[in-house]
């Protein structure tokens, strides 16, 4: 995937302050955005505390793009952050998973499911 900061405008769904959104490249289901920090910061701990106060305003907007032309029965919010966690792009980015009834057989347990062994308890 390119780097963020060479997304073109015209792919972006929202431009803020802070954050801008587009659709993932590798979607998980219909729908599935990122929102992307404007400046390089390599996770959410490198956020500036003005970004982190923004970005729950920012989750309702990617909720609000993906509803347009989806109905989803629920979200998995997330972000991966270090390399043990499994992030893989070195810039902060948090995903907008909407999630569909019967999209998997067990979906309880959520985002356990990051290790499988653990997503049932």
């Amino acid at each position: 995937m390119k780097d963020f900061l060479e997304i073109p405008r015209n792919k972006k769904l929202y431009q803020g302050s802070f954050f801008f959104i587009i659709e993932d490249a590798y979607p998980v289901s219909p729908g599935h955005l990122l929102i992307v920090s404007n400046d390089l910061n390599e996770d959410f701990f490198e956020l500036s505390n003005d970004a982190k106060l923004q970005l729950p305003n920012i989750i309702d907007k990617a909720k609000t793009i993906i509803e347009k032309n989806h109905s989803p029965n629920g979200y998995n919010i997330g972000m991966n952050c270090g390399l043990a966690a499994g992030q893989t792009i070195f810039h902060f980015h948090c995903h907008i998973i909407p999630r569909y009834k019967d999209d998997i057989e067990h979906p309880e347990g959520g985002v356990r499911g990051v290790i499988p062994s653990k997503m049932m308890y």
